[in-house]
């Protein structure tokens, strides 16, 4: 670490407050999984809106069941890779500027919580519960929950940030 980042920690200023929101995040994904769980057994489906159902399934894969169809070693890496960027993102929001990056700060808490809240899932079950499910048409979005919401809209955040800041010339 440099010298600037050694002086924001000693200061207090780093952004560890939002981890508040990863809190939160975790707590409405472990609470919503297990309202789904407790009252729709596997594949059960009810339709809400015309375009909305809440639908079990059980995903031991990534994001659109990206290798879920591997042997089992997929659990221990998924929950590696989440644990690692999970330890990344905290040490990061640690040496963040709380006042100057709010909005990082809040996007990097989203994706935090989303990316524990899934690797909750993976070691407790071996898979991750997903329920909700958008369609048209006979056509089917990959199930999700909250946790996966928390990391779009993070990510989503992130980019708009990207977008949105002034470009630098490289000197």
């Amino acid at each position: 670490m440099n010298a600037s980042a050694n002086k924001l920690a000693a200061a207090g200023y780093g952004a560890w407050i939002w981890l508040w929101l990863s809190a939160a995040v975790i707590v409405l994904d472990r609470v919503s999984k297990y309202l789904v769980s407790s009252h729709l057994q596997l594949y059960d489906s009810i339709i809400l809106l015309p375009v909305f159902n809440l639908t079990v399934l059980h995903n031991t894969g990534a994001a659109w069941s990206f290798l879920a169809g591997a042997s089992g070693w997929q659990r221990w890496l998924f929950i590696a890779l989440a644990l690692a960027v999970s330890v990344g993102l905290i040490l990061y929001l640690r040496f963040l500027p709380r006042r100057q990056h709010r909005w990082r700060a809040a996007a990097l808490a989203l994706v935090l919580g989303g990316a524990l809240g899934n690797v909750i899932d993976r070691i407790w079950h071996g898979y991750v519960i997903d329920f909700i499910q958008l369609h048209y048409h006979g056509w089917y979005f990959p199930a999700f929950n909250v946790a996966d919401s928390a990391i779009t809209i993070g990510a989503i955040m992130l980019i708009l940030e990207g977008l949105g800041s002034n470009h630098r010339s490289v000197k």
